[in-house]
């Protein structure tokens, strides 16, 4: 009998389009012998749908003119199983069950840890990262402040809420000019290289901020690094075991890696292929001593960030004094760094295979704790104004 996977991907998140395309990849290549596919979308409104049209990516060209032939949906548990059911009217039809869930999201309000925490509430196992180590991931002051506690390498760094900057830009300007300049702006809890600005000097400080601010209340503030060479190492794994893929370099055209660079540049005028269209060497040109404290550095952020299912980890070098910077991970990267595991050996399917394995071994293993017991508290108590008078006494 084959394992039903309930694929999720889109949401609310500027990181839309992109999820789509990692998603898709990844239906392309699992094992169809083994898992039935079940594409669950969830559009730019928050509904979710599902049906056979999600595997066609022309469908996300122009989705609004199509969801009459796709079906809304909502996820339920029921009897210790899991289904998609659908409203009509009054009633529940049930469209499918499912084994286990993998999200494919980007970004705010799915990856961050909010899909996650639905899942968790559903009780469905899920493929990844729990919701303490994707809200970790997505936050880039949280998990730097989380790195500072470790004394693993970071920039240095301003961070500020949205308000903060309308009412002390003064302030705030100053403690940035302390860290001096070249310095990078980003929104805190995007990703994908959206609302990103590099700048140079002052006078273009406040408009960087200003564009940071149109995607997020958190903005932080980091220390450019000179002579600057990205390199991204993937971990595959849980608490208890990880294993690195190929590292790369990753060639930019900005003073940053963009999101041109990232899922257009790369890709010549052809449709973009995610992550995998970005422009990279493998393996990346540094030498084995630096190459052994990326790979350590990598499996130490993994853990102490609880991440699980596969990352990426992105980090910033110096060349000449090659000092080595955690930049940030990402807790379900771009095309799920599938292009980083193949020159390692581990094709695709066979990557995608071992994420859906681990997720289940680990939801078995979660189902020995104890997360509830069975007594009831509440028993022997009455509702009703006479009842609530009697626990009253009771609890006395």
């Amino acid at each position: 009998m084959k394992i039903k996977v309930g694929v999720i991907f889109g949401g609310e998140t500027v990181e839309h389009e992109v999820s789509i395309i990692s998603a898709l990849q990844a239906i392309e290549n699992m094992n169809r012998d083994k898992y039935e596919i079940v594409p669950i979308y969830i559009a730019k409104d928050r509904t979710w749908y599902t049906g056979h049209m999600l595997f066609d990516i022309e469908v996300y060209k122009d989705f609004k003119d199509l969801k009459k032939y796709a079906t809304p949906c909502t996820l339920v548990t029921r009897g210790g199983k899991f289904y998609l059911e659908r409203m009509k009217g009054f009633f529940r039809k049930t469209i499918t069950d499912l084994d286990i869930a993998f999200p494919i999201v980007h970004g705010n309000n799915v990856e961050d840890g909010t899909l996650h925490g639905y899942l968790k509430t559903v009780g469905i196992p899920f493929v990844g990262s729990g919701v303490l180590g994707s809200a970790l991931g997505q936050d880039k002051v949280v998990m730097k402040q989380v790195f500072s506690s470790m004394n693993l390498p970071i920039v240095d760094y301003v961070w500020f809420y949205d308000t903060e900057y309308t009412e002390s830009f003064n302030d705030i300007e100053k403690r940035i000019e302390r860290m001096g300049f070249p310095v990078i702006v980003k929104p805190a809890t995007l990703g994908s290289s959206v609302g990103i600005s590099f700048v140079k000097e002052r006078k273009d400080l406040e408009k960087a901020i200003e564009e940071a601010i149109q995607y997020d209340q958190k903005i932080i503030v980091e220390k450019a690094v000179s002579n600057l060479v990205e390199v991204n190492c993937s971990v595959f794994g849980n608490y208890s075991h990880q294993e690195t893929s190929e590292i790369e370099e990753v060639l930019s055209t900005e003073e940053f890696l963009t999101y041109q660079d990232k899922y257009i540049g790369g890709s010549k005028g052809k449709a973009s292929k995610g992550m995998a269209s970005a422009s990279r060497i493998i393996p990346a040109r540094i030498d084995e001593a630096t190459e052994k404290e990326v790979r350590e550095l990598a499996c130490e952020v993994f853990r102490a960030l609880n991440l699980s299912g596969v990352c990426r980890i992105d980090f910033l070098i110096d060349k000449e004094t090659k000092k080595v910077y955690i930049n940030e991970p990402n807790t379900i990267p771009g095309s799920l760094s599938f292009y980083l595991w193949e020159p390692a050996g581990k094709k695709y399917r066979e990557l995608l295979d071992d994420l859906l394995t681990l997720a289940i071994k680990d939801y078995k293993e979660k189902s020995k704790k104890i997360y509830s017991f069975d007594t009831n508290i509440l028993s022997g108590y009455i509702m009703g104004s006479k009842g609530l008078k009697g626990a009253k006494g009771k609890l006395k």
